[in-house]
């Protein structure tokens, strides 16, 4: 049997050569109009959902952390998400360049539909354009 040379154990190598989990990003959104949340607010989404506009690049299932404040609501509502939806830069009709965030079916996204759906009321059935559909 053939010597073989000492490999020096470095713990450092190791963890390098591991692929690291990439971190969310992080976008911030205020809505400060009624008319803002409903053109923004995604009900067709199993846990309801947001559209962002970002120039960032995203592609579809990328982790998003939001924090989305409501016009004279005083709470921000910090919400982890997946990008479910995207707009491109020049797409038709000159929609906004953004994604859609899937609300994710944890307390905290549920907290968020709700609230929304409260604000908007009976908004929420009207057939003005928003920036998905």
């Amino acid at each position: 049997m053939a010597d073989q040379p000492a490999v020096p154990l470095n713990p450092l190598a190791a963890q390098a050569a591991e692929p690291a989990l990439p971190r969310p990003s992080v976008l911030s959104l205020p809505i400060r109009e009624k008319a803002a949340l409903h053109a923004a607010y995604m009900p067709f989404l199993t846990n309801g959902g947001i559209f962002v506009p970002t120039s960032k690049a995203f592609k579809v299932g990328d982790d998003i952390y939001l924090i989305l404040s409501l016009m004279d609501d005083a709470a921000k509502y910090p919400i982890a998400g997946k990008v479910a939806w995207l707009t491109p830069a020049r797409a038709n009709n000159n929609k906004a360049r953004g994604v859609g965030v899937h609300f994710s079916s944890d307390e905290s996204g549920q907290r968020v539909r709700h609230r929304i759906e409260e604000v908007l009321g009976a908004a929420l059935n009207s057939s003005r354009p928003t920036h998905t559909l």
